[in-house]
């Protein structure tokens, strides 16, 4: 103890010594300070906000009430399939919905095919509710199941979701009521991890998820700049969809169509909001190994369709000045540039200091992220959770999560490279090779 006390008191020394490890520390701090840190109190102004709106206010019914098209899409759910059926069957809102679950790959995906068409729907108890099944034989990715469900879609309102994902039963209600607005052309749902304590890596991604999607994605709508409508849980207004030509082929179509309708942010006062009483529940990836290999095509996707595919269309003028600056912070500086930062950043001090003092300047870095996160922690469940006795089991993975984010940091890197040099989102199981061979190369 005597031993770690005195290392410590010769840390600090250096610290307010010019050069050695000041400099280094010096790197980092003023990316968090200038930077993360802003970032973070603005999406906490933003929560504050939508805090004291909601306490204040007297909930409104809606009386908007349109039919709405529930895009499915299927690939290899099998049974589980059902259970979004269900969830979607039961849900509270007066209006009509219609189903439709589109297999892709039909031929040799008997199992989900033959769950969809195993569905019963009685309609006595749901009399305002329709499945469609459109069975795709010759598979075509999910781009191309969104297209074929838009085109057999009869609702004004069409929603997007994935077949292993279940819904709340005020899910549609939620959502719906903000197109009453004719400035939105699209609403963002919220995501749940539903396996949350399968393994520690899916309880660390349930914590990511509340952090970063539900409680994020709050603050953020506040201001208007949410930056991602999930492709597994989003509503668009189908006229818009249409004008925009419906989604477009490559991976990660979720990012892409949100891009391409901010694309008329700086022609017209439209919006973006962010539902946080519209809970979808999904799986997480289990083993570590899987979550890596998700990332691997997320992250790969984001530096596509950023540097490559809309490198031309993100500019003020399309996206208006609050949705650029936000891009360039969060899209290019937070997701493309910060990893690289990060990595080379741990591979210089563990080059140029002694083990001691690596591990000493880790524990600094790693108290001010913890508290950050802690602070993040408490305010979503005071503020944001709706399930706060739930959610707060979560605190036992709290000490890991700056850990697992600084894990995700560089394993962007690795991600980042893997789209650069070896076009990684030409790989993706979303889409067969062939679709993504020969669609537009950027």
């Amino acid at each position: 103890m005597a031993a770690f006390i005195a290392l410590w008191h010769d840390f600090l020394n250096e610290l307010f010594r010019s050069g050695g490890m000041t400099g280094l520390f010096l790197m980092l701090f003023p990316y968090f300070a200038l930077l993360e840190l802003p970032l973070n109190l603005l999406v906490l102004a933003g929560v504050l906000r939508w805090f004291t709106r909601k306490c204040s206010s007297t909930p409104e019914v809606s009386r908007y009430h349109p039919r709405v098209s529930c895009i499915i899409t299927c690939y290899s759910e099998g049974p589980d399939v059902q259970k979004t059926l269900s969830s979607l069957a039961e849900q509270t809102y007066p209006g009509y919905i219609e189903m439709i679950p589109v297999i892709d790959g039909a031929a040799v995906n008997q199992e989900t095919l033959d769950a969809v068409r195993n569905f019963r729907l009685d309609s006595t108890l749901h009399p305002r509710r329709s499945v469609r099944p459109i069975a795709k034989w010759q598979r075509g990715g999910r781009v191309s199941s969104l297209n074929a469900g838009l085109a057999k879609a009869s609702g004004e309102i069409i929603m997007a979701l994935d077949g292993d994902t279940s819904f709340d039963n005020n899910m549609v209600s939620a959502m719906v009521r903000h197109f009453a607005d004719p400035d939105v052309p699209a609403v963002a749902g919220s995501l749940r991890v539903r396996n949350a304590w399968a393994s520690t890596t899916t309880a660390l991604q349930a914590l990511e998820y509340l952090l970063s999607i539900h409680m994020a994605k709050i603050g953020l709508a506040e201001w208007n700049v949410v930056n991602n409508v999930s492709g597994a849980f989003g509503a668009f207004r189908r006229s818009f969809l249409e004008l925009i030509g419906g989604w477009d082929t490559h991976t990660a179509e979720d990012l892409d169509i949100t891009l391409r309708i901010k694309s008329y942010f700086g022609r017209r006062a439209l919006r973006i909001p962010f539902e946080p009483e519209a809970i979808g529940h999904t799986d997480a990836p289990v083993t570590f190994r899987q979550f890596l290999k998700q990332r691997l095509r997320w992250d790969g996707d984001m530096f596509f369709l950023y540097i490559r595919k809309h490198k031309h269309s993100i500019t003020p003028r399309l996206l208006g000045w609050p949705n650029f600056l936000m891009t360039l912070l969060s899209g290019f500086f937070f997701q493309l540039v910060l990893p690289f930062i990060i990595t080379g950043y741990w591979i210089l001090a563990a080059v140029t200091l002694p083990w001691q003092a690596v591990l000493l300047l880790f524990c600094l870095i790693y108290a001010l992220y913890f508290s950050l996160t802690t602070i993040l922690f408490i305010g979503m469940l005071l503020m944001v959770s709706e399930r706060p006795r739930q959610d707060c089991r979560l605190w036992l993975v709290l000490p890991l999560f700056p850990l697992f984010m600084m894990v995700m940091r560089s394993w962007s890197a690795v991600a980042i490279l893997n789209e650069a040099i070896r076009r990684g989102h030409e790989e993706s199981s979303m889409a067969p090779w062939w679709v993504l061979k020969k669609a537009t190369r950027f």
